[in-house]
């Protein structure tokens, strides 16, 4: 069939294949055939062998050669996180079009936060904004921020020791240790508190012998301890049955959370709202991708987050006191801890403080600088 188009016929079809196809990968391509053409002695079977050639290649290309850039998160498209991330992906996509192709995918589409880390390594993504809580497991100072210094702070005290020179130092070591680059300020969750079930906590002696559920990290199970806890790790998927059976009697976790769930339907009746610690999250894009955009784009990179960061931090804000309302318009009870019980405890904990270093594995010496940044406040 191929061995009786006309040479016009010939020429079209070469001409739309080659725009269908990268210019670097078949011009080449593009270039013998037209030499080929151009033999008057061309055999048909010759000119079957070259549109062949063309044809199998021009569906396998992209339409324009462009780098990808995928960007991923775990969590659903309603959620906070979620939609903050997606709104600089969108904006970023815009501004780069032509020269990066941007692509947002949420609902752990492509993997899982506890997995990113490897799968950044490995070149399968190139951004990700995973919580604070992953990257601790192979960074141990993001963990700083679960200290007893912070309990019971407000957020200002973690953007207080971010935006110094300690949160300078630890997107230093992230950066250094993961081969990732920080682009910029963290995001938030929003204070994690404790749920329960069957027993009310109205002051810190209530958490004495109950079973607390909390999502992992050292520092978490410590300061359950103080308080006379017993910490149990649960993954998530498997709470629910676990509070089936009366397994666990309170949660560590966030209003937003405890909404996304609707775990007042399992079971959890009461909150003790004592600001444990502030979940942040991380942007973070994979090293050898990052040297490999022009100065330009690493600029419009990193102002596009920046341009988002604090309506990020704002919603989140919003979204856990529009749960904490929703909790209670369905029937669950909140305590506020009081202000100088927080301070109690908190110096019972910072008694311990040697014993956090050491089981944490984090720096001595910026526990030091984060006690003399929170003083100068």
């Amino acid at each position: 069939m191929f061995s009786t188009l006309s040479f016009q016929s010939k020429s079209a079809f070469l001409k739309k294949t080659h725009e269908t196809t990268s210019l670097d990968t078949h011009a080449r391509i593009k270039i013998e055939a037209e030499n080929i053409i151009g033999d008057k002695d061309m055999k048909p079977n010759r000119w079957v062998v070259v549109v062949i050639i063309l044809y199998l290649w021009a569906p396998a290309a992209p339409a324009k050669n462009l780098p990808l850039m995928r960007i991923s998160v775990e969590n659903s498209d309603t959620h906070v996180q979620t939609t903050a991330v997606k709104r600089f992906a969108d904006e970023l996509a815009q501004k780069l079009q032509g020269r990066i192709d941007v692509q947002f995918f949420s609902n752990a589409r492509l993997y899982r936060d506890k997995d990113i880390v490897q799968a950044l390594g490995q070149g399968k993504v190139e951004m990700a904004v995973p919580g604070t809580w992953h990257i601790a497991r192979f960074e141990p100072n993001v963990g700083i921020f679960l200290l007893p210094i912070f309990y019971g702070k407000p957020a200002s005290a973690n953007y207080t020791v971010l935006e110094g020179d300690v949160g300078k130092a630890i997107n230093d070591r992230i950066e250094k240790r993961l081969q990732l680059k920080v682009v910029g300020r963290w995001i938030d969750l929003g204070h994690a508190h404790l749920f329960s079930m069957q027993k009310k906590i109205a002051r810190h002696k209530d958490i004495e012998e109950m079973v607390v559920r909390v999502a992992g990290g050292v520092a978490n199970k410590l300061r359950i301890e103080v308080f006379g806890g017993y910490p149990t790790v649960i993954s998530w998927p498997d709470l629910p049955e676990y509070m089936r059976q009366g397994r666990v009697e309170a949660i560590l976790t966030s209003y937003e959370t405890v909404r996304s769930a609707k775990l007042w339907e399992k079971g959890i009746r009461y909150a003790f709202e004592d600001r444990e610690y502030f979940p942040q999250y991380i942007p973070l894009v994979r090293m050898s991708f990052w040297r490999k955009c022009p100065p330009d784009v690493q600029q419009i990179l990193t102002r596009t987050w920046e341009k988002h960061v604090d309506a990020a931090r704002a919603d989140a804000a919003r979204a856990q006191s529009k749960a904490k309302q929703i909790l209670i318009q369905n029937g669950v009870e909140i305590v506020v801890a009081d202000a100088k019980e927080i301070e109690t405890w908190r110096k019972r904990m910072l008694a311990r403080i040697d014993d956090f270093i050491s089981k944490m594995g984090v720096d001595a010496e910026l526990v030091k600088r984060i006690n003399h940044a929170l003083w100068e406040r």
